[in-house]
């Protein structure tokens, strides 16, 4: 029997489409960041951005969402704003910020995108046991830390590029950190504290202190390790 649902709990659920929704709004902020050379904003709403998709499916459970407003599709909502956030506006980013050697710019950028929307397509892009398949689309991550972490040479930012587009199509497994089957608490430690320390490093840039940056790297380090336990020493 369909369970009748009132306004209250319709209102509930429409809330949470449009916070979700509200995830393109920091998005676009960034966007007005980066024309003005803005970087510490830009990454500040792509943080706001990464907040929002954090926490939107903890209420979207919480209030229904699916059963409430069944003709409506959080999920297509979040693909949307997913692929704005962590694809298309730091491939803008990347570019504004001139990170990689003149004439390598615009093709690099262009690369992000292409491996951003094949990756999209792919059958099979999430585990039955919820590890993205490949490197998963976070390139506001990427940009995070050639920008904000790590002061490299301009070669080596084109080739970080060009290796994390590789990682795209590899078969190896990255953890989704509230979904992580090993090491779930260590997992869901290191990730809070990297959402708390990535805001800061984005306050002190460009003088972000040096035990900021370790943790950053730290982080990587960690998820790296995993990523390749999970794929090929996890039985």
């Amino acid at each position: 029997m369909n369970q009748q649902y009132d306004l209250i709990d319709k209102a509930l659920a429409w809330s949470v489409h449009l916070f979700t929704a509200s995830g393109l709004l920091a998005g676009f902020m960034s966007i007005l960041a980066i024309n003005a050379n803005d970087w510490r904003g830009a990454m500040f709403w792509l943080l706001v951005a990464l907040v929002i998709d954090g926490i939107d499916g903890t209420f979207a459970r919480k209030f229904k969402v699916t059963e409430v407003l069944p003709n409506m599709s959080g999920k297509t909502i979040d693909y949307v704003i997913d692929f704005a956030t962590y694809a298309i506006i730091p491939a803008y980013f990347f570019y504004m910020a001139e990170l990689v050697m003149p004439g390598w710019n615009l093709p690099l950028t262009f690369l992000i995108l292409l491996v951003s929307a094949i990756y999209y397509g792919k059958e099979g892009m999430v585990s039955d046991d919820y590890y993205f398949i490949g490197f998963p689309v976070l390139w506001n991550m990427v940009v995070f830390y050639l920008i904000f972490v790590l002061s490299m040479p301009l070669w080596a930012n084109a080739a970080i590029i060009i290796i994390f587009a590789i990682l795209h199509f590899l078969p190896i497994k990255f953890a989704y950190p509230s979904q992580a089957s090993r090491f779930k608490i260590l997992t869901i430690i290191i990730s809070s504290i990297i959402l708390i320390a990535m805001p800061m490093i984005v306050w002190y840039y460009p003088n972000v202190p040096d035990w900021l940056k370790w943790i950053a790297i730290g982080n990587l380090v960690y998820f790296g390790g995993l990523a390749t336990f999970d794929t090929f020493f996890k039985k």
